[in-house]
């Protein structure tokens, strides 16, 4: 995943200024949301917070990486959120919301476009590390597509060559046909120099996979990371053009990741979506997700799957 442009992109919520406000209860919290447009609908995610009487926001938009939102205020009822300050470029994006239980809805205002907002509290989950596990099971037979389908197959490069699933150019992203909760998944990558690609879990948390120039990414967004919410423990040598391997487990939100046999994030959890993620529905099993929208040349292979017995 590229990154979009913010001057901060994963600054803790505390730490953002804003006004004293009061009776904010019925917003604070993590939100799974959905954005509904008169031509298309997408997932998106806020945190609000408050300390010492002070709101604040996150918000991981459809694209990119989870950024503070410019300004958060209560309105009566309403939380008005600046998820993005307008700019010489273009207007800024404005959330209307009226809270109720655990579900929140109302309006995006983006220039003159209006769309509606509909959102539940995200779930907790709180699942126990499985004791025991599957005998892995390969989810790429390395002759064809067999158990993957492109989201775009219009602009489809995706081919099985020599055993190796190979991105011949930027175009379509790429997932099983089967979905999955908890797991353990290994998988092997050749990413070139300059490519850039990712690994979604459940098709909404993406482990970054990217060889860009050095010095362009920061650790949330490097090789290994959960974009923007998980930076490595440990920073490993490039190995661009060769093939590397993850070892994944996901249970719940907590997520351990092992890049060429080294522990880089250890039972951490993921807070919420990442930018790209198909949904928002954080509760619910998903597919893997394999980014090609954004360079060719990337190769995967031996991509396997254990789950819980």
């Amino acid at each position: 995943m590229k990154q979009i442009c913010y001057a901060v992109v994963f600054g803790i919520a505390g730490l953002l200024p804003a006004l004293p406000q009061t009776g904010a209860g019925p917003f604070l919290g993590r939100w799974d949301i959905t954005i509904t447009t008169p031509n298309v609908s997408y997932p998106d995610w806020m945190e609000v917070s408050e300390k010492d009487g002070q709101l604040s926001a996150r918000v991981q938009p459809r694209g990119g990486s989870v950024h503070p939102a410019a300004g958060v205020k209560l309105e009566g009822s309403h939380l008005l959120v600046t998820v993005s300050a307008a700019t010489a470029d273009g207007p800024g994006v404005n959330w209307d919301l009226i809270g109720s239980g655990d579900s929140i809805s109302g309006t995006q205002k983006h220039g003159d476009a209006t769309a509606q907002i509909a959102g539940i509290r995200a779930p907790a989950l709180k699942h126990n590390t499985p004791k025991s596990w599957s005998k892995p099971e390969s989810l790429f037979n390395g002759k064809d597509l067999t158990g993957w389908e492109p989201d775009d197959p219009k602009i489809n490069h995706w081919v099985a060559q020599d055993g190796v699933l190979l991105n011949e150019s930027h175009g379509a992203n790429l997932k099983t046909t089967r979905k999955f909760d908890d797991f353990r998944l290994h998988i092997e990558f050749n990413c070139p120099e300059e490519g850039n690609s990712g690994v979604y879990l459940r098709g909404r948390y993406e482990v970054q996979v990217e060889y860009e120039k050095p010095g362009t990414e920061d650790p949330f967004h490097s090789m290994g990371s959960v974009y923007g919410m998980l930076a490595p423990s440990v920073e490993l040598p490039r190995k661009a053009g060769q093939w590397e391997s993850f070892d994944i487990m996901l249970a719940g939100r907590n997520v351990t990741i092992s890049r060429n046999g080294v522990k880089t994030v250890d039972n951490k959890e993921i807070p919420g979506i990442t930018g790209g993620a198909l949904d928002a529905n954080e509760g619910e099993p998903g597919p893997f997700y394999i980014q090609g929208d954004h360079t060719g040349g990337m190769k995967y292979r031996n991509i396997m799957v254990s789950v819980p017995k």
